[in-house]
């Protein structure tokens, strides 16, 4: 119970359930990479086939699950070929939460591994791992503070549930170097999603639009488009609905509006600068002045301090905490066995009282019983004079010989 109250902001909606709808047809992938597929699609198709019909799985009890990993750079497809295989085997698709699934609390991450992967396993579903690379990363060699040793146990519990589980589970990453070694043996197949090449690029740009509904201006080239900007599908997406965005703008009449090659363009442009600033490192300036990246260097480094400092006052307050859930327990433990005293001598008190209610209704009974048994007389009212006059003369005579 104090679990619960020291818990209870716990988060429960570990992951996000995704009702497929994406096919494969939905998207465009380089030859390479769809044949790729194709042999995975075989895998999940004849798993009943390999280890139940052909035996593999009395063999085997354990690492049977199929585990894919879809590796490759940001908008190359991952995520939507993931909900198309689950549209494949008519499953639903949970794609795992990160920010619900990692706890402050120590313990805690690793009860939210196992919680995904029952659920999972409970609702037949195939589980997706979004930027895999957050979860599974390379346990640290050297534990030195809390975090670490945290990390390294969700790790491992992640590895173990793995091996035992025997459904399918997608990571998706574009930093598959990140991954911890161990993850190699799990994995049944890595997929690397390439870029596309210009072929599949055309196909992409025409793929964002309504066949019969986007209007078009006469001058839109997307055999140009996809030679001009050798771009990820995700871009091109962007591009596609920032260009859109554009023509909607201008001024006119709406039915007059169409989007030119020119919105395609500067769409396209105002994307790849975009990913310019993300792509920016802070220790060499534009001028090369070495003045400026000592100083970022330096400043940098007073930042790693500070959340050394951090680190270690996080470190001191989970021990702190630890420390107060373990008093509490000691003292609602203590609690506990008081009222169950209590509770014992209410429970005597109880049958003392019962035994005495027993005792006096005999006693009653008994009284009643002989109650019915004398006879009483009725006596006028000279006889109870008389009978008191007697009495009154009787002690009056036995006082006079007392005091002889």
């Amino acid at each position: 119970m104090l679990k619960d109250l020291l818990n209870w902001g716990q988060r429960r909606d570990l992951v996000e359930l995704i009702v497929p709808r994406k096919t494969f047809a939905d998207v465009i992938l380089p030859e390479k990479t769809r044949r790729a597929l194709a042999e995975t699609l075989v895998q999940i198709e004849k798993h009943h086939l390999i280890y139940d019909v052909w035996g593999l799985g009395e063999r085997h009890s354990t690492g049977t699950g199929l585990i894919f990993n879809f590796a490759g750079p940001p908008g190359t497809g991952k995520t939507i070929c993931a909900e198309a295989v689950a549209n494949l085997l008519s499953k639903r698709l949970y794609k795992v939460r990160y920010a619900e699934l990692e706890s402050c609390w120590a313990g805690e991450t690793g009860k939210n591994i196992v919680s995904v992967f029952r659920e999972a396993r409970q609702q037949d579903a195939v589980l997706l791992f979004d930027e895999a690379d957050s979860i599974a990363s390379r346990r640290f060699t050297a534990m030195s503070f809390g975090y670490e040793r945290e990390a390294n146990q969700a790790v491992n519990i992640l590895l173990k549930e793995l091996e035992s589980y025997d459904g399918v589970v997608i990571f998706a990453t574009n930093l598959c170097a990140n991954f911890d070694p161990a993850f190699e043996r799990r994995v049944r197949t890595h997929i690397l999603f390439e870029m596309p090449g210009v072929r599949e690029r055309e196909l992409i740009w025409k793929a964002q639009l309504h066949p019969q509904r986007t209007p078009l201006a006469d001058d839109v080239d997307f055999k140009a488009l996809a030679e001009a900007y050798a771009v990820s599908g995700g871009d091109i997406k962007n591009a596609v609905l920032k260009a859109a965005q554009m023509a909607a703008g201008e001024e006119g009449a709406d039915h007059r509006k169409r989007i030119a090659q020119r919105h395609f363009e500067r769409a396209m442009q105002e994307v790849l600068d975009s990913k310019k600033v993300m792509d920016q490192t802070l220790f060499v300036s534009e001028s090369g002045d070495p003045a400026a990246a000592s100083a970022m260097l330096a400043a940098l480094q007073g930042i790693e301090a500070r959340l050394q400092r951090l680190e270690d006052q996080t470190d001191s307050l989970s021990d702190q905490v630890t420390t107060t859930r373990q008093e509490v327990s000691v003292v609602l433990e203590g609690f506990s066995r008081q009222v169950e005293a209590l509770y014992g001598r209410l429970d005597a008190v109880e049958a003392g009282v019962e035994e005495r209610v027993k005792t006096l209704s005999g006693q009653w009974e008994s009284l009643t019983a002989r109650l019915r048994r004398v006879t009483f007389i009725p006596l006028p009212r000279w006889a109870t004079y008389l009978l008191s006059a007697l009495g009154l003369a009787t002690a009056a005579g036995a006082t006079a010989l007392g005091l002889r």
